[in-house]
């Protein structure tokens, strides 16, 4: 097995399709990655997805392979990317953590706030948990009701909870207790008892569950970044539940790109709001 194998068979899986992985995103013959995929599911030894009339579907062994296939490539990336940092000169590093997806959005804009320091400094992002920190609030994130593209309800404009009753309801494991906390709570605010049929612990995940078992489920916004052609999401009627996005840093930290950082928040802050509305 290669690392080109996990590759395909993520493509194959967030595009839903073979032939639109091929062509827009591997840019290889649709014959060429069906060997790959094969080739994959004859080493692990059982078949990793179906064709449908919906496009492609996991199989319950696809599922769980897709789960350790993509921490596979994140682990060999940050292994090269901690290579990169050995075989560099010292200098000033700069630790930035995102959740995951919303490095989309602010990434660019805080990079725009350190260009004057790039120079000088190794700027490390991850997605990683970081505890002992002071937070600053910098927005709040609705969360959306994601689902099939071809899902009756995704003709809808906004989506009324109470029609989740009668859906796969997707929720969100023991990883992220803050946002099941919120789901929880709105869902006991609206009168709602939903169990879930199925949890995810990722973004990835959740879009492969969607997909693959036409469930439905709620995630902040920013889990758009991370939208497959098969997946897509709609706002809850009302007022919707949100999550806050704050800015964690450690009090102890004297750092000049920290201060530098933290004094310009506000302008990073309108920096994303004016990107987001182009």
């Amino acid at each position: 097995m290669e690392l080109r194998h996990l590759r395909y068979f993520i493509a194959v899986v967030e595009e839903g399709s073979l032939t639109v992985a091929a062509d827009r995103r591997l840019h290889t013959s649709q014959p060429s990655l069906s060997r790959q995929i094969r080739d994959l599911e004859y080493e692990i030894g059982t078949p990793l997805m179906t064709r449908s009339v919906r496009g492609i579907e996991l199989t319950a062994a696809g599922e769980a392979f897709l789960v350790h296939a993509r921490m596979a490539l994140a682990q060999v990336g940050a292994g090269v990317e901690a290579a990169r940092q050995a075989g560099r000169p010292a200098k000033m590093q700069f630790n930035v953590g995102f959740l995951t997806g919303q490095e989309m959005d602010w990434l660019p804009e805080a990079m725009r706030i350190l260009k004057s320091d790039l120079c000088n400094i190794d700027v490390v992002v991850s997605s990683q948990y970081s505890p002992d920190l002071e937070y600053k609030l910098i927005a709040q994130e609705p969360l959306l009701v994601f689902l099939p593209s071809d899902h009756p309800l995704a003709s809808s404009d906004t989506i009324d909870p109470k029609q989740l009753l009668d859906e796969k309801f997707i929720g969100m494991s023991a990883t992220a207790p803050t946002v099941n906390t919120v789901i929880d709570n709105y869902l006991k605010k609206q009168g709602l008892i939903i169990k879930p049929a199925y949890t995810g612990d990722n973004l990835g995940m959740f879009m492969s569950l969607v997909a693959s078992t036409r469930g439905v489920t709620l995630l902040p916004a920013y889990a758009r970044n991370f939208l497959p052609w098969s997946v897509t999401s709609r706002p809850l009627l009302g007022e919707p539940p949100t999550i806050d996005l704050v800015i964690g840093y450690s009090r102890k930290n004297t750092s000049r790109v920290l201060k530098l950082f933290l004094s310009r928040v506000d302008e990073l802050i309108e920096r994303v709001a004016k990107a987001s509305e182009l």
